[in-house]
């Protein structure tokens, strides 16, 4: 045994518990070599999460012809992956069509929910698509739902009052605190408020109920489960599923997790952050039971699931799902996949998965976000950022750039990411800090205590 996981050498062909289904053991030391040749891939989203899912795919054995929708100048410019002639979904569908498009991977969760979804369309056309269908993503796109799911499948979470205004809200908060107020929709990462006092509470219904902030919606008053957190992502094909690295992200803007929620600091990743104990018990608990709940209800699940988890004196209990990679877990996690992750998702996609195509070091990897002036709150845009051809021990990954010229600008919140490993986590955090502090522009802004606090 070493690091969370049993050495992979020692486990070929050894099968889950879990219902006799593919679990994070059903892992091969060398990937299998298929070289599939001419497959096109097309990636949904524009962040740094797609940039490192686009580099990972570009890296795979088989070398497929990538493209990105909507993109950005730099997944564009620095990966080399094809622009799209679209500007909404039905010319995205449209285009995908008339390029013979062998494969869509839903990178952000929008698109799902879009019209009739982003996973239905490519089905209707016949595109594979690595990514749930609408049904199913409303794991995400409604935490009631997800609530209601967790509840009708027994799935170890906090208590829950879904709450159509402020008034149901008070109600349902009945002065304890803290409490956690999370809007019912998609909200980037930024719905979710644990309220330690009536005050804040009150600004955060005030903000989202009544402003609505983040549009029309329902709010969910929820337990406010105590413990560190734990970042757990799945692969799931239907009945099948694989376990990736597991992760931790830093949600607040300031250091000691002070300040507002933002879409994610920074991240660590390693398949050292859980011990074989714990990980047996997120599965037979939360995983397992997740896959076999898609199933029961008949969502047919295909793509990356996210589970947000606690680790509660009562053991570990979920907090939320998302219907895709996390951002910036993804920047961290991807650095330590190797084999065929273009394959992967096409064989998964059509609902055949193959975890053999995959393998995960053993190491660390640390992720630091580099956010613009005013963020969360605003961002600005167009100052200029130097330091970059300095970088020489870590992976850049643009989120929020332009070009200028012949320099790169801040053109949003969450700027870059630089992801940098290491055997162990304290040479991965030195590294990723000293590569980090090579870039600079007016107003950046990043947490000192990435991968160091909660350890």
């Amino acid at each position: 045994m070493r690091g969370n996981l049993p050495c992979r050498a020692d486990l070929e062909g050894v099968k889950s518990n879990w219902q006799g289904r593919i679990s994070i053991v059903s892992l091969v030391k060398v990937p299998v070599v298929r070289y599939f040749g001419g497959v096109k891939i097309c990636v949904v989203g524009k962040g740094g999460r797609e940039h490192a899912l686009i580099r990972a795919l570009r890296e795979s054995v088989s070398q497929p012809e990538v493209f990105c929708f909507p993109g950005s100048e730099a997944i564009h410019e620095l990966e080399g992956a094809g622009t799209v002639e679209a500007h909404d979904l039905d010319s995205l569908i449209s285009w995908m069509m008339m390029s013979s498009i062998d494969l869509c991977i839903a990178g952000e969760e929008s698109y799902l929910v879009t019209g009739e979804g982003l996973a239905n369309r490519c089905d209707e056309a016949g595109i594979p698509c690595w990514g749930p269908p609408f049904a199913a993503a409303q794991m995400e796109a409604s935490k009631e739902f997800a609530k209601e799911f967790m509840q009708r499948h027994e799935i170890p979470t906090g208590a829950a009052s879904g709450c159509a205004d402020v008034d149901e809200a008070r109600a349902a908060i009945g002065g304890k605190y803290p409490t956690v107020l999370k809007f019912d929709g998609l909200a980037a990462g930024k719905g979710v408020a644990v309220c330690p006092d009536e005050a804040s509470a009150e600004e955060f219904l005030q903000e989202v109920m009544v402003e609505r902030r983040f549009g029309p919606g329902r709010l969910l008053v929820e337990e406010c489960l105590v413990g560190p957190e734990i970042s757990i992502f799945a692969a799931v094909s239907g009945p099948d599923y694989l376990i990736l690295t597991p992760a931790r992200d830093y949600k607040r803007i300031g250091e000691g997790d002070e300040g507002p929620n933002t879409g994610g600091m920074g991240a660590v990743a390693s398949r050292q952050l859980a011990d074989p104990e714990l990980m047996k018990r997120i599965e037979e608990e939360i995983v397992g039971p997740t896959v076999a709940g898609l199933e029961k209800d008949a969502l047919n699940y295909k793509g990356f699931l996210y589970f947000g988890l606690m680790l509660t004196e009562d053991g570990p209990k979920i907090i939320e799902y998302n219907c895709r990679f996390g951002d910036p877990e993804c920047q961290a996690v991807m650095p330590l996949v190797s084999g065929d992750l273009a394959e992967f998702c096409l064989e998964g996609a059509k609902g055949n998965l193959k975890p053999e195509l995959l393998s995960f070091s053993e190491d660390w990897s640390v992720c630091c976000i580099l956010a613009s002036a005013g963020y969360p709150e605003s961002s600005r845009s167009n100052d200029i950022i130097g330091g970059l051809d300095q970088i020489s021990n870590a992976r850049v990954y643009h989120a929020g750039t332009k070009k200028i010229g012949q320099d790169w600008a801040t053109n949003g919140g969450r700027v870059l990411a630089i992801v940098a490993g290491g055997e162990t986590r304290q040479a991965a955090v030195e590294l990723a800090h000293a590569e980090a502090a090579k870039v600079n522009f007016d107003g950046s802004q990043r947490r000192a205590d990435i991968g160091r606090l909660h350890f």
